[in-house]
């Protein structure tokens, strides 16, 4: 009994160092929950492209955003969305834009009638690389 005991202990240690560690959990800001972040999987259902320091949507963004909030109220799927900044400037005033921007992202999808609870606002994320600087002003949403 002792040795099956010893058995599973390992077993379970084993099985939990090969999973890797848990996802780590976020503060959703819309509602103040905690909920576990996900990977997306596949390209995002929309990319929002924004002008220089601006984070007011384009009559163009709020038309695509439409075609999303339909989808997600039919299917139910959660709607992801990511804000993107580079790496020029203040950090903090990059990251904050890239809010401001998901968030005129997310107030335009409750507006066109998604739930909150359906809707995810993930941390700003840093754009790297010498591609095309439209890149860094853009949000994307993913829905699974």
């Amino acid at each position: 009994v002792v040795g099956l005991v010893v058995a599973a202990v390992i077993g379970f240690a084993t099985v939990r160092t090969l999973s890797g560690p848990a996802a780590p959990a976020v503060q959703r800001e819309d509602v103040g929950e905690t909920a576990e972040e996900v990977a997306l999987i596949g390209e995002p259902a929309l990319r929002l492209y924004f002008e220089l320091g601006q984070a007011s949507l384009s009559p163009e963004a709020v038309s695509a955003l439409s075609a999303v909030a339909e989808r997600a109220r039919g299917s139910g799927d959660t709607v992801y969305i990511s804000g993107f900044h580079d790496a020029s400037g203040s950090a903090a005033a990059n990251a904050e834009l890239a809010k401001q921007r998901a968030l005129a992202v997310r107030h335009a999808l409750e507006a066109d009638g998604v739930p909150p609870a359906q809707l995810v606002l993930r941390r700003p994320a840093l754009t790297l690389g010498d591609g095309d600087p439209r890149e860094a002003r853009r949000v994307e949403l993913h829905l699974q």
